[in-house]
Order: structure tokens, then sequence, then C-alpha cells
């Protein structure tokens, strides 16, 4: 009921600006940014984007759910990691990811590797930065035609700062509670006409109310260059993260333990993590948006990533004890991969079309091996549950079941897409992808090598119905599917090689509507259904077969832009359901799927109080959810309030103060399994100037 009324209240808000002066505006194919300096406000205009259908396309017109965070909107919440960016956002929780990466579950589909750089693959686990970021997607729903396999609950993609001809000049120093230390800076400008270079770079080192460090630093220098009637534009990053592997409390009687949230389990100079990154990136286009355009991107990744760490366990049933055990665990990647895409657009009669016919060839190239910690002789050592940070000596070592791997896979697909508009009300989207996943795998343990070759079949259909041009109202269907070796091409296994790719299917319906002013409102109902996965069979013991089933619905309503002049708001409510369907090989049919709420709801404020003064004040509040799919461990519910204070010093200096939860509560965000639990951060401070 209160989603429900949510829902009306946005809808009157919507026809009540429409009629205070909505007015029709031109698509266009460009970024453009109004900047208020008597007042400070910055309001980004983003009528199109690129991502979702590999053409420029109003978001107005995008047939799924797609939410963004831009550039001002990062800086607003002094945003410090991915987890941060999805606090304000609908049906995406991020998982403690094991102290070491990004883990997103999004609609119920939690993934390691559903996270991209402008378009391309960037799946290895770590942590990324936004120091570089123009602003961060997130696409929900199954994306195959447009980023390839996987993404069968969504995809995060960052799109990154690009030498644009336009002049930047701007320093950020940031310091705050637990020694937390940053700077990033943002240089660039034109060099002619035909030349324009830019260089983002940071450094950061930081503590944390959990005693444990934090060491990074990137560099991004990028280029841009008018040539053969095209644009070439040319980006190398550096990027190096050193921290500590942080694995949270234990639970206890189905909650939390009740402990400390300051207490670690392991050994702060163990449990370490490094991740170095390397990217580099080409991009030539040609043509223009108005017949034919033609657009080619080869990117190289390296990823030398290490992790070590002491992982709490099972405590004991009178709560003064726990298990601890012990892994280390190194990964060697490097990505290539080359994208084509080729844009017609034409008319026939009444009808205007836009075809998309492209493709994708890739390498990847991984190495994997893996020790267990040993404790003397033991893998695993019991201590008291007062124990922080002294956990007894480890060794490691590899175990017969250790990894020690090199794989490779090769992706060739290509895709085709059209979209029609027909008159002034109608578009149409339809479109497919087939792609060709070849993995071979070398265990270096036994000499074996095992290979698995998939051909994928994606289709994607959507109608669109365009009551007036800043409304919509959308269906739309996709599919999407994940081979059989996982996201990080380490499950592959002598019966692993011999199952179909997981299948994902999505149906979903929603409504978009932007103001002229540039607030848009969206809603969403889908149903996702995730078929294939692996069970055992009921009736053959040790037999496994692919009857596993898990089903996600869910609505979706979210708000983001200027309401009046001088206050910005994003929120977001979402209510959802995950479960398992039919049985698979980790859980029961009825199980509810884990890091899944059942309700969320987030609003951040941005409100000018006077031209050189504004205030900023968010509310995230979250239903109770699972830490597994075992359902024997539940995070209880909470809200959290934020609050912001900026200032313009006059000039180009700007001043920011950022408080998180402001009432101190307790709470715990986000898991790994039932005993490595999160505690969310108590209240901390953010400081920063800003000149330009």
């Amino acid at each position: 009921m209160r989603v429900s009324l949510l829902a009306v209240s946005l809808l009157a808000l919507s026809v009540q600006l429409e009629a205070q002066g909505a007015a029709r505006r031109d698509s266009v194919s460009r970024l453009d940014t109004v900047r208020v300096r008597e007042t400070t406000v910055v309001r980004e205009v983003l009528p199109v984007i690129r991502s979702a259908t590999r053409t420029p396309t109003r978001l107005v017109d995008l047939p799924q759910s797609l939410s963004l965070m831009t550039r001002s909107q990062l800086d607003a919440r002094a945003v410090q990691s991915m987890a941060d960016v999805v606090q304000y956002l609908p049906a995406v929780t991020m998982g403690q990811g094991e102290g070491h990466r990004d883990q997103p579950t999004m609609r119920g589909i939690a993934s390691t590797a559903d996270l991209y750089v402008d378009g391309v693959r960037d799946d290895v686990q770590y942590y990324r930065d936004l120091y570089n970021v123009d602003r961060v997607e997130v696409l929900r729903g199954p994306n195959a035609l447009a980023f390839g396999r996987g993404g069968g609950g969504g995809v995060l993609n960052r799109v990154l700062r690009q030498a644009d001809f336009r002049a930047h000049r701007a320093m950020l120093y940031e310091g705050g509670s637990y020694d937390h230390a940053r700077g990033t800076l943002d240089l660039g400008g034109a060099i002619g006409t035909r030349l324009a270079t830019r260089m983002n770079a940071m450094r950061e080192r930081s503590g944390s109310f959990r005693g444990i460090t934090l060491e990074r630093s990137g560099v991004n220098p990028t280029g841009a260059l008018v040539i053969a009637g095209g644009m070439l534009r040319a980006s190398a990053e550096r990027f190096e993260d050193r921290r500590t592997v942080d694995r949270g409390v234990p639970s206890f009687n189905g909650r939390p333990a009740p402990v400390p949230s300051t207490i670690f389990y392991g050994d702060r100079n163990v449990n370490r993590a490094r991740a170095v990154v390397d990217h580099g990136r080409l991009e030539f286009e040609r043509g223009d948006q108005a017949s034919v355009n033609v657009r080619s991107v080869v990117s190289w990744s390296a990823y030398d990533k290490m992790y070590q760490n002491i992982v709490p366990g099972v405590m004991s049933t009178d709560g003064r004890s726990l298990t601890l055990s012990a892994y280390r665990n190194s990964t060697d990647r490097h990505n290539l991969f080359s994208q084509t895409d080729v844009l017609w657009r034409l008319r026939s009669a009444r009808i205007e079309h836009l075809v998309l016919v492209g493709g994708e060839i890739g390498r990847q190239t991984t190495s994997n091996f893996r020790e267990t910690g040993y404790f003397g002789a033991d893998r695993t050592v019991i201590v008291p549950a007062s124990t922080d940070g002294s956990a007894p000596a480890v060794g490691f070592r590899q175990s017969p079941t250790d990894a020690d791997n090199r794989s490779q896979a090769d992706v060739a697909s290509a895709y085709v897409q059209h979209q029609g508009q027909f008159g002034r009300r109608w578009q149409t989207t339809a479109g497919v992808r087939l792609e060709r996943f070849a993995m071979s795998l070398q265990n270096h343990r036994n000499g074996q090598t095992l290979e698995r070759t998939d051909v994928l079949v994606n289709p994607r259909a959507a109608l669109v119905f365009k009551p007036r041009p800043s409304m919509s109202v959308y269906s739309s269907l996709g599919t999407s599917a994940l081979p059989s070796a996982g996201d990080q091409f380490a499950s592959l296994t002598a019966t692993s090689s011999t199952l179909r790719p997981e299948r994902f299917a999505s149906q979903e319906a929603g409504a978009k509507w932007e103001s002229a002013r540039g607030l848009r409102v969206s809603a969403a109902y889908y149903v996702l259904t995730k078929s294939r996965s692996s069970a055992p069979d009921p009736v053959r013991p040790g037999v496994i077969v692919q009857t596993g089933r898990q089903e996600s619905r869910g609505v979706e309503l979210e708000a983001q832009g200027e309401i009046m002049p001088g206050w910005q708001l994003t929120g977001a409510v979402t209510a959802q359901r995950a479960r398992i369907v039919s049985r698979t090989s980790a859980a029961v049919a009825g199980a509810s799927v884990p890091l899944v709420p059942a309700r969320s709801v987030a609003l951040w404020n941005r409100v000018q109080v006077r031209a050189p003064i504004a205030v900023g004040f968010g509310v995230v509040h979250q239903t109770p959810m699972y830490a597994a799919v075992d359902n024997k461990v539940t995070l209880p519910a909470f809200t959290r309030l934020d609050g912001a204070l900026y200032l313009s010093l006059g000039g180009r200096l700007a001043a920011q103060a950022n408080i998180e939860n402001l009432a101190n509560v307790r709470y715990v965000p986000s898991a790994n399994g039932n005993n490595n639990l999160q505690p969310g951060a108590p209240r901390l401070l953010r400081v920063s100037l800003n000149v330009r």
C-alpha cells in the first residue's frame, strides 16, 4: 500500500510539473551541463545514453530500468566506493565480497563480474575507485545484447572522464574521521583545434573504525585527436589498491553476534589484499548521427590480484569462542577485446529506422593459485570471542584441493538491432546477439585439461508508447546466459564442463517521465527467472541435473533531478521478492535469496539555502534480509540518516562537509555468508576543499 501511495504521489507530481511548463526537447547526442555559479547549483541534463542499446537513445525512450549517478551526485555525497554508489538506487545491494572486491546483487542475482568500463568488461575481483569517473550507469535486467554473457540481474558501467576540448582545472583535498586523507586532480584542455588532453589522478591513505588501513592511487591520462574525418581517443590507466581484508563478525543464534562492531577477527598484518590494474584503450569514431556512424574500440587490461585472510567461522553455542580458518589466493588476468559498431539511420514512409550491426572478439587468460592457511598442523583454530586482531601464527601452503590452474576464454559475437519510430507515439526495439564462448582450463595439479564451448543466442524485444515527447510507457523482454565456468572461470570441473549455461529471462513493464527542468521519474515492474541451475538428482544419488530455478519479482520507483530551483532530489523505493522455486545444489525450494530486502527506501536531497550555502539530507531504510541462501541468519532492518553542508567561498573555492550515519545507529548492511557479517560505520565526518 505504501508503494502504491508513493507511485500515485510521483505521478501527480509529474503531471503538475508537466503542466507548469514542460517543453518538448529534441534528442541530442551529447551531454550538456549547465552551471549557475551565483548559487553553485549544478544541473546536469542527460538526454541520451549509449550503453543500454549501443546507440544514442534518450533516457525516456529506453525500454528498461536504468539509474545514473552523475559526477555532481557523486561529489555531493562524497561517494568513496561502488557500494556507496548503489545505496540510493533501487533493487541493488552490495555484498561484503570477502572484504576484497565489489559484489553487487541486482534483482536477486549476485555477481563479481558484471562490471564494465565504457562498455568493456572489467571483471576481475577488486575494489574500483571513482576518481576518474564521469558517471556510473546501473542497468537492471538481462543485458546480453549490449554487453554479452552474464549480466543476468544487470550491470554496473563506469563511464570515465575523457579529453573533450574543454578546460579542466580542479583539485580536491579531503580529510575526515579515522585518518581519512584523499586528494584528486583533474587537468585538461585543448592544444590547438585538433588535439586535446586530460589527466585525472588520485592518492589516498585512510583508516577505518575497525582499525584497518587502505592505500590506493591512480593516474589516468587521456587524449583526443581529430583525424581522418573522425575522432581518435586514447586512454591509459594505472591503478593500485592495497588494504586490510576485513571479513567482519560472525553470527550467533541467527543474528549478528553481540560483540563490539570494532572487533577484528584475524590478524591485521596477515589479512592483506593487493590489486594492480593497468588499462589501455583506443577508440575511433567516424560519421554522423544523421546517416552512418562507425565506432571501433580496442581495450587491453592486466590485473595482478592477491589477497590472504584469516576468516571468522562458527561461534560456539555459549557465544564465548569461535573458529578461525585462513587461505590465500592470487589471480593474474589479461583481457583483450575489440568491438565495432555500425549505425545506419534510414527513413521509409512514416517510419524512422536506426539499425545497429556490430561484433566483438576477445581473449581472457587467467592464472589462479590458491593456498590453505595452517595454524601449526591444523586448518582451523578456536579462539575466545573477545579476541581482537591477535590470531595465532598462520602459514600458507597448498592442500590437495587448492586451485593451481590456467584458463583461457575466447569470445566471438555478432549482434544486430533495429529501433523503429512509428509516427510520434510508437517505438520498437528488436535484436539478437549470437555469441560463441570457448573455455579451456589446464589443471597444473593433475595435468588434466577441460574444455567447453557454448553458443549463446540472446534476443531482445521492446515496445514503447509515447503519449507525450517527455513521457513513455514500455514493455520489454530480454534474455542472458552464463556459461558453466562461472563469473571467474573457476567453476569448470569434470562435472560442470558437461552442464549447459544458466539462463536468465526477464519481463519488464514500466513508465518514465522527464520534466523540462530535468527531473526524471520512472516506475517498473519485473519478473526475472534464472533457470538451468545445478541440482542433485532426486532419484539418482551423486548425479547432477539442471532443474534448479530461481524467480525474482519486484516494483521499482525512482526520481532524480531538480524538483524546483535550488532543490535536487535522488530517491528510490523498491519492493521485491527473490526465491528458489525449484531446488538447486545450494538451496531447497521456497528459500529466499540472500541480500535481497523485501522493502527499501532511499532519499537524498540537496537544497540551496542562499547564494553561498546549501545543505544535504538523506535517509536509507532497509527491511531485514538473509545473509545466506540457507536462511539461517538474518541481518536486521535499519534506518540510516546522512547529512551534508556546502559552502561557496567565492571565486573558484568551495568547501563541503559530509556526515554519514548522523544518528550513530548500529547496523549490518552486508554479508558474505552466515559468519562474515559487515558492520556499518558509526557516525563519521568527511571535509573537503575544492579548487576549480
